[in-house]
């Protein structure tokens, strides 16, 4: 008797460590915001969404789980592909707020249906489809990067800005500091591109980073407007 107790303890205990290893497989989320005027005015330049185009306003390139040593899980779950019936409720926010701008035009299925596959399976411990869509839609929201930098005399404008005003701006508006991604336009000049915020594993509440990415932008870049 004593030994198919402490065989079923066993069982248990393993159960209950599987539950835990499921529930703790990323340590934060990255939300990562684009300036649509920063993807279009490159060399590759890009195609507005056959839904027209975007408004002038940071748009989400995704919602990505992250490892605190700067690794990150992918295509987690291949047999929970994206469903558009999942998010209908969602289209027309995601079409303003996560609009694609890759050529060719396209209505954003395939773009929202890449970062399900590739980084929204590997939340599914905390998030389902519709949750993890959802969530990012809220903390964009939440982020109002345009009104954070606005409000810092900081305009999508063309002109030269400090990196460091930029930083102090957002960080300012949602309490945490952000790490900021170039690219370089089709003059060669380098400009704000993305802007990464760290999320807890609940992706309700921003965070300080535990790992900025490692790429660096020059201490002057250009807004450009779009």
């Amino acid at each position: 008797m004593k030994g198919k107790v402490s065989i079923l303890i066993q069982l248990l205990l393993l159960q209950y460590l599987s539950v835990v290893s499921v529930s703790q497989d990323f340590d934060f989320f990255y939300l990562v915001l684009q300036w649509p005027g920063s993807y279009c005015d490159t060399q590759q330049s890009c195609c507005y969404p056959t839904t027209g185009k975007p408004e002038a306003d940071f748009g989400i390139h995704g919602l990505w789980p992250n490892y605190n040593d700067g690794s990150y899980p992918s295509n987690c779950d291949p047999n929970n592909p994206f469903k558009q019936s999942e998010v209908s409720d969602l289209l027309s926010n995601l079409q303003t707020n996560w609009p694609t701008l890759a050529c060719p035009s396209s209505n954003g299925i395939q773009f929202w249906t890449h970062e399900w596959d590739k980084h929204g399976t590997c939340s599914e411990s905390v998030l389902q489809q519709h949750d993890y869509f959802a969530s990012a839609l809220n903390l964009k929201q939440q982020a109002n990067l345009l009104q954070a930098l606005s409000n810092a005399g900081i305009q999508a404008d063309g002109g030269s800005y400090s990196l460091s005003s930029i930083k102090d701006a957002i960080k300012q508006s949602t309490g945490f500091a952000p790490f900021i991604e170039c690219n370089t336009d089709s003059s060669g000049n380098r400009q704000l591109y993305q802007v990464y915020l760290c999320v807890d594993t609940s992706a309700s509440n921003f965070i300080d980073c535990p790992v900025f990415p490692s790429s660096k932008c020059p201490s002057q870049i250009t807004f450009p407007s779009f």
